[in-house]
């Protein structure tokens, strides 16, 4: 009989990794559960890296892609008080000669919704609302059972959790505790790109560094809309419990920003509706085992939530996936040894994971550096340039399991 594999979490993490299975092993039944009453995806928008548009053109969305994102031409970053240039990266003709793929920016919704597309059709896949899984039981010589909060139970070979920073699985499989709140603040909106200013319009994702923020903006949807995302230290307000989505007030994100030159409150002021997202982190991965434990996974944030400020958090989720499906290429069967394989895999993933949860962690620092750090990295991004701000060991990425 061949291989039933059970997802818990239907955002993009979650359905990565159905659809990298269902690739990788045509026999191989899915189920996947979503807590939500309906596959949706809010927030707005991330930054897709060479080594993510690699992941996502090699499962055969490269067609779609290209209508729903955006193409990028340069990463800018300017200083948010002085509106002096610090630094470029060229992006669209750079990215694709050194590393055989462009960098892409999109909309969360939009990402999500190519991937539901690729899974809706396929008879293989169950896609099930509505259910909170709550618990699982991974028998030994049985089983893998996961219970839902309404008593319902599903059964399969393995389980992939893919359920984010809150993950219930995680808490069952590691008891390692919760996320804890970072000290940071993402105020997060989308404008029509024909509200913005004339001279604010680009093609560029623009990076504004200050002391204790940084602000980013880019096209999204086919660059028909600007994404801004302005991060600034504070503590959780009263009103935010520990989510990663509420309403916010543009007078404290003013407050926050204070002396801001005036193209970056130029852009503020066109967004008609922000939204707040308190950062909620852990530490780097410290091994394998935090990844898998018997015939249960974890993926993307479940196992290692990442701070944005390598812009890598849903390619790491999007890694995670590629690779696991390549190691279920190279098992060859439909009935394959989920305890074999999996530690395979967590071995190969959990310290590039971490090396990307590290570099995001100082990469914050830096952003919001005051006094001689803050000198230090402008010193550095304005004789640097685009060597300081590539990322060879990222971009070229993932690192394929079956080397090839």
């Amino acid at each position: 009989m061949a291989a039933h594999a059970l997802v818990v979490g239907g955002g993009i993490g979650g359905l990565a990794v159905a659809l990298a299975c269902r690739r990788a092993q045509p026999a191989l039944r899915v189920t996947l559960l979503e807590r939500a009453a309906a596959f949706t995806e809010v927030g707005a928008g991330i930054q897709l890296g060479p080594n993510a548009v690699r992941v996502l053109f090699d499962w055969g969305l490269e067609a779609v892609l290209r209508e729903v994102a955006a193409w990028p031409q340069r990463l800018r970053v300017r200083d948010s008080a002085s509106g002096a240039e610090l630094g470029t990266l060229p992006l669209a003709g750079r990215a694709q000669a050194r590393y055989g793929q462009p960098y892409a920016t999109i909309h969360r919704a939009d990402l999500h919704a190519v991937l539901l597309a690729a899974l809706r059709d396929d008879p293989a896949v169950a896609l099930c609302c509505g259910v909170e899984a709550v618990d699982y039981r991974d028998a030994q010589g049985g089983p893998v059972t996961v219970t839902a909060a309404d008593g319902q139970c599903w059964q399969a070979d393995v389980l992939l959790a893919a359920d984010g920073v809150w993950s219930c699985t995680r808490e069952r499989l590691l008891g390692d505790g919760p996320a804890h709140f970072s000290g940071h603040l993402a105020y997060r909106g989308l404008v029509p790109m024909g509200l913005v200013p004339a001279g604010l319009r680009s093609s560029e994702v623009v990076v504004w560094l200050g002391p204790r923020l940084h602000a980013v903006h880019y096209p999204v949807r086919a660059g028909g809309w600007m994404n801004v995302v302005i991060v600034v230290e504070g503590p959780l307000p009263d009103e935010a419990a520990p989510s990663w989505d509420h309403a916010a007030q543009v007078s404290a994100l003013r407050h926050a920003l204070g002396a801001a030159h005036r193209d970056l409150l130029a852009v503020v002021d066109v967004v008609p509706q922000w939204r707040l997202w308190p950062l909620f982190v852990r530490d780097p991965m410290r091994g394998a085992h935090e990844h898998v434990r018997g015939r249960v996974a974890l993926l993307g944030d479940a196992a290692h939530p990442t701070r944005p400020y390598l812009a890598q958090g849903a390619a790491m989720a999007l890694e995670d996936a590629w690779a696991l499906g390549r190691w279920l290429q190279a098992a060859g069967t439909a009935t394959p040894d989920w305890s074999d394989l999996l530690p395979r895999w967590a071995a190969q993933r959990w310290a590039r994971n971490a090396r990307v949860q590290a570099r995001s962690r100082r990469n914050g620092v830096v952003f919001h550096a005051s006094g001689p750090l803050r000198w230090a990295r402008n010193t550095a991004l304005t004789l640097g340039g685009a060597r300081v701000l590539d990322q060879p060991w990222l971009y070229a990425g993932p690192p394929d399991p079956l080397g090839t």
